[in-house]
């Protein structure tokens, strides 16, 4: 461990750390809707970042980071130091010292190499597993040899034990106190994530999934900043750098608001009501990215694939980079039947972000819906080996038997 010196079990090297944050970490990005397009924000939260990294156990790891445009209210960070925060949890905190702690806390992760430890954990469950099958001769486990290997965004993210949480915290808090913030940071981002949770119910459901908040994480923390951190408690918060930095970010607030509400009525399928919620956002800014982007994506689930697309490109064209407007602008003309168009768009996706087996299906279906039998078939094929389970997965297989390619 480089926090601790001790010995514990790893499933990554630290090469593949960083190997697969490059990988995967994009594409998580992407479906919290790209970086915001704020450069003060963003500098800002990189600018903190890099002080509490400069003084972590693994300064020299490659650590970056990002205003994310998701709406809900989270941070999180891959093995080699990618690192999310979005909107919806920026808009909510009130200083730097709450960002730093925020920052420190996903900085503790990466040092003490936790997504590692839980690839360890798995592997060693997948060779448990495996051995069981060998000794009885029993087939169905078979199908678990190579599970440590395929390594995917959910894996990377998913929760972390209490004794992680604990440990990141702590180490949080040490990073704050060396970069000359006060402790007590990490209570108050506790407490504002906890009075968060008791005003709006599942707005946080991502967060607290991800990082488990029991009381006794609250109360170690607090206690920490009492005794161990005293010294730190006359350090300024720098509350007023913090607003003015995320000025731009604030000023967005009803709009993310609106965009949540929106979300939370697509989730249970009332789509009409949501679309509601998407356009009183977009009157609030007009030219948000991640309005526009929902927008489109309920407009699809409406049936209105001419409205949705209109929606996608005009979010393309505020940010031409991102990539999820483009799919969605390819989802549209499906419904359109511009099945070249269609095909276009998700090819400009697979340029701009190389690696989602979803769009290699869609092209197929573009190819499909041109006429061009042979071309939809390899990607089917190539859909089908990476992916086997699932509706996509079944359509693809019964294309390549009803055509002949498989029997």
């Amino acid at each position: 461990s480089p926090v601790t010196g001790e010995t514990i079990l790893v499933g990554m090297s630290e090469a593949q750390e960083r190997s697969v944050d490059a990988q995967v970490a994009p594409h998580q990005f992407s479906q919290d809707l790209g970086e915001a397009q704020d450069a003060q924000a963003n500098a800002y939260v990189s600018r903190v970042g890099a002080e509490l990294a400069r003084r972590s156990h693994r300064p020299d790891m490659p650590y970056s980071y990002r205003v994310l445009n998701a709406n809900y209210v989270n941070a999180y960070t891959f093995p080699g130091g990618s690192m999310g925060v979005t909107r919806g949890i920026m808009t909510e905190m009130q200083s730097e010292a709450e960002l730093a702690a925020l920052l420190g806390h996903e900085i503790g992760h990466v040092n003490a190499r936790h997504a590692a430890q839980r690839q360890g954990q798995a592997m060693l469950a997948q060779a448990a597993v495996v051995g069981l099958g060998v000794a009885t001769s029993d087939s169905q486990w078979s199908g678990l040899v190579g599970l440590a290997s395929q390594v995917g965004a959910s894996a990377l993210l998913s929760a972390y034990s209490r004794e992680h949480e604990r440990e990141a915290d702590a180490l949080g808090q040490e990073y704050m106190a060396r970069a000359g913030y006060p402790a007590s940071g990490m209570t108050s981002l506790h407490q504002l994530l906890l009075a968060e949770q008791k005003s709006k119910p599942g707005m946080l459901q991502t967060m607290f999934s991800t990082h488990p908040m029991p009381a006794e994480r609250v109360e170690t923390a607090r206690r920490l900043a009492q005794e161990k951190y005293a010294d730190t408690s006359r350090l300024p918060q720098q509350r007023e750098r913090f607003m003015d930095n995320t000025s731009r970010l604030r000023a967005l607030r009803p709009a993310i608001q609106a965009c949540q509400k929106g979300e939370a009525e697509d989730a249970r399928g009332r789509h009409g009501d949501a679309e509601g919620h998407y356009r009183t956002a977009l009157k609030s800014a007009p030219r948000d990215y991640a309005a526009n982007v929902l927008m489109a994506r309920c407009l699809v689930a409406q049936k209105r694939p001419a409205d949705a697309k209109r929606y996608a490109e005009i979010a393309s064209a505020i940010d031409p980079k991102e990539a999820q407007a483009i799919r969605l602008a390819g989802i549209a003309s499906l419904g359109l039947r511009d099945y070249a168009g269609a095909f276009a768009r998700f090819d400009a996706f697979d340029r701009r972000l190389p690696g989602d087996p979803g769009i290699t299906f869609l092209k197929g279906v573009a190819l499909e819906g041109g006429g061009m039998r042979r071309e939809a078939a390899t990607h089917y094929a190539r859909y089908a080996n990476a992916v086997r389970q699932g509706g996509a997965s079944q359509y693809a297989v019964s294309r390549l038997r009803s055509w002949g390619y498989l029997r």
